[in-house]
């Protein structure tokens, strides 16, 4: 990357796709300064007194901002012009910043976002869990801050998102066929991408190739919201074997079609290791209730880390940095403390890699999680590595881990839980404080709802050990690892 000393003159590069629908308008502030980051990956100034919120904005910088929403206690708006760029500031990789609502923080040094997510466990810490806290440990950053992502889903779209430089220009736009990521705020809005820098270049050329095979046979994109056309979505996962799965989604029965097309990819891009469809008629997009076909190779792609091989199905859920998964779960492991005998009880456990993870050093591990697809890849995971102390459970966490199951199956020594980014149930929190492990280990994808936790565990545990990861370059999200140690 490159300092962004000419931003000035390319105010179009960050603009925001939200426009006021107000009938009064709101005014453009001259001059304004963005002194800090907020949540969700925005930036933030004072205007009138009233916070306001600006998306892509740097700390440092001195805009010209189109207030888009004002309420009595802040206000939202977005960048016109660059009056001065932050000497923070700089060039992002991405033809699409600014357009597509991902990578929201390219325009930031890597170093910079890292001390801002930082700073994020800080503050959701202190100001909500409100609890004595240690040092906390400076963030694991990614090796990688680029290709990092080992799944991503495209959408056909019969009707491309217009970006503002288009539809400035004049030019007509006849073809208006993509294949790309959904605009933020606009479930019918689909942006064509060129070139996507979040994971592996062969998946742009599976994508191009794609896109542009089916435009060459004639074949209609999907129409969201009339629920038609032959080609709708796409998912492409990669391994950190090397391995690559594709999966093409269909909204249109059409055999020979499906037949030609499958066959294209297959012919040009043999590297596939697990090639696959489905056919879905439904409204939404879900292919969780839909039969996956296989077409050529295996059903499934695996990782690998420490010699232990975790199977992906197309329904599968894996961390989608696989590098740093890796990191996240020796922190998870180093903070649990095994040393063979334990009983460990993994929650929320997904497809139980965590579980097998530690199964080795432990006593029996006892997964639960609430999908059972997930449950059966846990399970399956165990046995083709050969792990015999782990035992899988399926349901709502309130409903599976009661006093009664602790009672039946034994009391944790260690305790590991992961989450969705709600956080725990207040009846699953009742449970841990009645088992009483002796240590508990918290990861979180939300700092915020994971402080309120910790408060509600203060009863009983402290905290002696903090260490947030950074799973996603580029974007203001952070996972936060905590151990608890019981009083």
């Amino acid at each position: 990357m490159v300092a962004a000393q000419g931003l000035g003159r390319h105010p179009l590069k960050i603009h925001s796709i939200i426009v006021s629908r107000k009938k009064k308008p709101l005014p453009v502030i001259e001059n304004f300064e963005i002194t800090g980051v907020a949540a969700e990956g925005k930036s933030l100034g004072r205007w009138n007194d009233l916070v306001t919120f600006v998306p892509y904005g740097a700390p440092g910088d001195i805009a010209n901002v189109q207030i888009t929403r004002k309420k009595n206690s802040f206000a939202e708006g977005t960048i016109v012009s660059l009056v001065k760029p932050s000497e923070m500031r700089i060039e992002p990789l991405c033809e699409h910043f600014g357009i597509c609502g991902g990578c929201k923080w390219q325009h930031l040094p890597y170093d910079k976002q890292l001390q801002f997510k930082q700073q994020q466990v800080v503050d959701a810490l202190e100001r909500i869990a409100k609890v004595e806290i240690p040092p906390i440990n400076p963030i694991l950053g990614s090796a990688h801050t680029t290709h990092y992502r080992n799944k991503l889903e495209f959408t056909f779209s019969n009707k491309c998102w217009l970006t503002r430089d288009q539809l400035n220009s004049g030019e007509e736009f006849h073809d208006r066929n993509a294949l790309g990521f959904h605009i933020p705020g606009g479930f019918d809005k689909v942006l064509d991408i060129k070139r996507c820098w979040l994971q592996d270049d062969i998946c742009n050329d599976i994508r191009l190739y794609l896109r542009n095979y089916c435009i060459e046979q004639g074949y209609s994109f999907y129409d969201i919201k009339a629920n038609v056309g032959l080609m709708r979505m796409m998912m492409i996962r990669v391994a950190s074997t090397g391995e690559i799965m594709l999966v093409v989604v269909f909204s249109e029965n059409d055999e020979d079609a499906i037949t030609h097309v499958m066959t294209a990819l297959a012919t040009r891009f043999p590297q596939i290791t697990s090639l696959m469809y489905v056919v879905n008629l439904k409204v939404n997009d879900s292919i969780t209730d839909q039969d996956v076909i296989l077409f050529k190779g295996r059903d499934y792609i695996e990782e690998e880390m420490e010699g232990l091989r975790f199977r992906i199905g197309p329904k599968s859920f894996y961390q989608t940095n696989s590098a740093q998964a890796y990191e996240l779960y020796k922190v998870a492991r180093d903070f649990a403390g095994l040393t063979g005998s334990e009983m460990v009880y993994d929650l929320y456990t997904g497809t139980g890699t965590i579980a097998n993870f530690v199964a080795r050093r432990s006593r029996r591990v006892i997964g639960i999680e609430y999908v059972p697809e997930a449950i059966e890849d846990a399970k399956l995971n165990s046995r083709v590595n050969g792990i015999d102390n782990t035992l899988f459970f399926a349901g709502d966490m309130k409903d599976v881990l009661t006093d009664d199951f602790v009672a039946t199956h034994g009391r944790p020594q260690i305790m590991i839980v992961d989450p969705p980014r709600a956080g725990m149930h207040p009846d699953v929190v009742a449970v841990i404080l009645n088992a009483e492990p002796e240590r508990i280990v918290y990861v979180s994808c939300n700092p915020a709802t994971q402080a309120r936790d910790l408060a509600l565990l203060d009863a009983k545990y402290r905290v002696t050990a903090i260490q947030p990861v950074d799973m996603f370059p580029h974007t203001h999200h952070v996972e936060n690892v905590v151990k608890l140690e019981r009083r």
